[in-house]
């Protein structure tokens, strides 16, 4: 197993990964930060985990309409505010539930 140091949103991660396989988690991370990029500029300084929930989120929500899921938690009529608002209420929620566990 080979381990790829990324950088995710200015910080390192060490992300363990298939030996030969270290090019695509590099370029699946530049990616992912370009996303988590996005979103800091849209809802500002939320913290690391906010940021990577809801990033997480639009990408799913992306793959989800890409493979003709059902409709998207977020409109393509919807602004960015109310994307960035609803994903806030997500992850207030979620940190809210994790930390009574």
């Amino acid at each position: 197993m080979a381990t790829v140091t990324v950088e995710v949103n200015g910080r390192p991660y060490a992300v363990g990964c298939a030996d030969g396989q270290e090019d695509r988690v590099r370029a699946l991370a530049r990616q992912f930060d370009a996303q988590v990029r996005a979103v800091a500029d849209s809802v500002g300084n939320v913290g690391d985990l906010r940021l990577f929930l809801m990033s997480a989120l639009i990408l799913a929500d992306e793959l989800q309409e890409a493979r003709g899921g059902k409709a998207s938690a977020a409109p393509a009529a919807a602004s960015p505010d109310g994307v960035a608002e609803a994903l806030n209420a997500v992850a207030a929620r979620i940190e809210k539930i994790a930390q009574s566990v």
